[in-house]
């Protein structure tokens, strides 16, 4: 991880972001800091950076809603980090294409070992002399060692939580997985929440497999989940 890494941050406090940008750089990281969510997005499309650190209540494009746009475009490392600390609003994070949640007020030093953390298991995952190690199921591969699904060979981009959901689906074809199931084992959360996060991310995965002209399909099972029919 010799590389230095450039970090992008989105927070209208400016406090914050010179706070954080302090402790990232002690830690020899190259950190570019924005206002709001439209400077950060342009700077973005000009030059990507490789991981971003977003606010959600900023004025003009909120935190949640540059998240979904960057998804769109970037499976980049996100993380948030927001004074909203409710359930619902750790979903709506998650659910919008984040790889973590920290809530506010937080340790730098504990953004920074999160941040850290991300960049060790993409480093390592790049570079593990593992045995192969796939799932294929139709035209799709998902390798376990590099967590990267394929079409033919074509990379889907999909994210770590899309990947994640995609493989639980694999491990459980033919069976109908419900979707408070798919929310304790992919988010963690135990008991059951309204929300349509499972919705939401099938809907982003089936979009991406159909952008490749995948032949997958990840059926609906009315009222109770999801299912992938292998015959």
């Amino acid at each position: 991880m010799s590389c230095k890494k450039l970090i992008y941050i989105a927070d209208d406090e400016v406090n914050i972001c010179n706070i954080i940008k302090s402790f990232l750089i002690k830690e020899g990281y190259d950190v570019e800091t924005f206002c709001n969510g439209t400077l950060l997005l342009e700077a973005f499309l000009k030059k990507p950076a490789d991981m971003l650190v977003l606010d959600i209540m900023m004025p003009e494009i909120d935190g949640l809603s540059l998240c979904n746009s960057i998804r769109q475009r970037s499976s980049v490392p996100i993380i948030i980090v927001s004074a909203k600390d409710t359930e619902f609003d750790k979903i709506s994070g998650l659910i919008s294409g984040s790889d973590d949640y920290m809530t506010k007020p937080f340790s730098p030093m504990e953004l920074i070992a999160r941040i850290n953390s991300i960049f060790r298991r993409i480093y390592l995952d790049k570079n593990k002399n593992a045995p192969e190690n796939k799932i294929k199921i139709a035209d799709v591969t998902l390798d376990l060692n590099t967590k990267q699904a394929t079409v033919k060979e074509k990379k889907l981009g999909l994210t770590v939580m899309e990947f994640s959901l995609l493989k639980y689906l694999f491990e459980n074809k033919n069976k109908a997985v419900s979707r408070n199931e798919l929310l304790d084992k992919i988010w963690g959360f135990e008991n059951p929440v309204e929300t349509r996060a499972t919705d939401d991310m099938i809907k982003r995965i089936r979009k991406k497999l159909s952008d490749c002209n995948s032949s997958l399909k990840i059926e609906t099972v009315w009222g109770f989940g999801f299912r992938i029919e292998i015959k």
